[in-house]
């Protein structure tokens, strides 16, 4: 819970500094955070490859590791398709295409906006841009009472770049490759199955 909290402050003074332009231009500029997001990853590649515990895994888990993304997919798919009932304005077949995002929201967005309607996309782009937030604040609550796994489903296409580290941190380095195999396999599927989705 300590964590989680540390974490949500951390976030609000971000926001709080970016509303009210505390960050040097220069910063926002040279998109620091993507090379502080790629160091991060890397330093958990360092930290992976040399525990030979992370490496077992891949051996004594074979089927797991496959069935993870498989599982997201459908939980997914189940989930937005019983929220749908709750929203009439958007029917079942749009609900499941912004589901499908599975929190790649810059490429969903795009195949939904050219598809559907710009209105759409912009909610689907909010929709997992918050399922990637959720995953960023509560990966230490959903760790320790939810399952290790819970983490990396609750990321989607994201656990494999922006929530790995937090996610690393809080299940263990053995959950990186994990991590790393599903938020690939989703960032592949997406498009396939958004687009499958909106034109069947």
């Amino acid at each position: 819970m300590k964590n989680s909290i540390i974490i949500i402050i951390f976030f609000a003074l971000g926001i709080t500094a970016g509303r009210f332009s505390l960050i040097p231009e220069f910063l926002l500029e040279n998109d620091l955070s993507s090379y502080a997001l790629y160091l991060l990853i890397f330093l958990v590649g360092i930290a992976v490859g040399s525990d030979v515990q992370s490496w077992k895994i891949l051996k004594q888990e074979k089927f797991l590791i496959l069935l993870v993304p498989l599982t997201t997919i459908a939980g997914t798919l189940l989930g937005v398709g019983i929220v749908s009932f709750f929203l009439p304005e958007i029917d079942l077949r749009e609900s499941l295409a912004v589901g499908a995002g599975f929190g790649y929201y810059s490429l969903s967005s795009i195949i939904i906006t050219q598809i559907v309607s710009p209105a759409l996309g912009v909610i689907a782009l909010l929709s997992n841009i918050t399922r990637e937030i959720i995953t960023l604040l509560f990966t230490p609550i959903m760790a320790k009472y939810l399952g290790k796994l819970a983490p990396v489903t609750s990321g989607g296409a994201t656990s494999m770049d922006t929530t790995l580290p937090i996610i690393t941190r809080y299940c263990g380095k053995q959950y990186a490759i994990i991590s790393v195999f599903h938020g690939t396999i989703l960032t592949i599927l997406v498009p396939v199955i958004v687009t499958f989705i909106l034109k069947v």
